[in-house]
């Protein structure tokens, strides 16, 4: 089994970075389901909808769910996802954040999230 994998993004911002990271890396070697969340979206269909996702994903190893601003409506549907203790949710995806996670698949959960935080924190640089 695997930990599953959700990204919840404003618009297509999570569609985009998996299909680069997935070209990237050849593959996807996680089982993730990406939800695109418009500006006017019906709340409760979308929470119901990440709900059904998380079950999904989960396969008895958790689901790690990524997402982007912290605060946004994407963020706190996320949010509400993590009472479960199956389900980390780290805000601020970016590219190098993405890459890392598909890169440990093997990973149990508490690993997964730590190596997906660490990716998306070394990843941001000041460049010359």
């Amino acid at each position: 089994m695997k930990v599953g994998l959700l990204i919840i993004t404003h618009n297509n911002i999570g569609e985009q970075l998996l299909k680069t990271a997935s070209i990237m890396l050849g593959n996807n070697p996680l089982n993730t389901v990406n939800m695109n969340i418009d500006t006017d979206c019906d709340l409760e269909h979308s929470m119901q909808k990440a709900k059904s996702s998380i079950t999904e994903l989960n396969q008895g190893d958790g689901v790690l769910v990524l997402t982007d601003m912290y605060g946004s409506t994407p963020s706190n549907i996320a949010n509400s996802l993590a009472e479960d203790g199956n389900v980390v949710v780290i805000a601020g995806i970016n590219l190098p954040m993405l890459i890392r996670a598909m890169n440990y698949p093997r990973l149990n959960l508490k690993q997964l999230a730590d190596k997906a935080l660490s990716g998306g924190h070394d990843g941001i640089l000041i460049c010359k």
